[in-house]
């Protein structure tokens, strides 16, 4: 028992060929991970001070909203507030406000594509699933030319309304 344990590669405190590259793929992996939470850290920071500003349609508004789609900022332009119905200012605040939450949204999706994507390197890392329609809601997976539509036709429907209550 003693002869073959010191006639093999073990025995003689070699490393197999096998556990090198059990090694080399760990090693990887290690380097991989690491470079990942760095690269989610600089993420993270870069979007803590992000912002996103929108005017709305009519040009009566500005808002501004944060990294989380909370509302930071809020500017009536140009007086056009003053000629506005309630309903017609409450509509362009929400249309603003509803586009710079799509628009920070999207720019946190994009921020965090990369890490969404396998591993070339190590095959087993399949990169993070994220589920961007459960977090941010469905219209942030929507194209923006097919949303300026439909937001025309609910302002167009919300007039009709407006007119038949009057």
């Amino acid at each position: 028992m003693n002869e073959s344990a010191e006639g093999s590669s073990a025995g003689r405190g070699e490393v197999s060929p096998y556990a090198r590259s059990v090694e080399a793929r760990l090693a990887a992996a290690m380097a991989e991970l690491e470079a990942t939470q760095k690269g989610v850290a600089k993420a993270e920071a870069e979007l803590r001070r992000a912002t996103r500003s929108v005017r709305s349609a009519d040009r009566s508004v500005e808002v501004t909203v944060g990294s989380q789609g909370e509302l930071t900022d809020l500017r009536f332009l140009d007086g056009k507030y003053r000629t506005m119905s309630p309903g017609e200012l409450s509509g362009s605040v929400l249309e603003a406000f509803g586009r710079a939450r799509t628009e920070i949204a999207r720019q946190v999706m994009e921020t965090f594509e990369p890490f969404t994507r396998p591993s070339a390197e190590v095959p087993e890392l399949t990169g993070v699933d994220i589920d961007w329609a459960k977090i941010f809601g469905p219209e942030v997976l929507q194209d923006p030319d097919d949303r300026a539509q439909q937001a025309s036709g609910h302002r167009l429907r919300d007039e009709i309304d407006e007119d038949e209550e009057h």
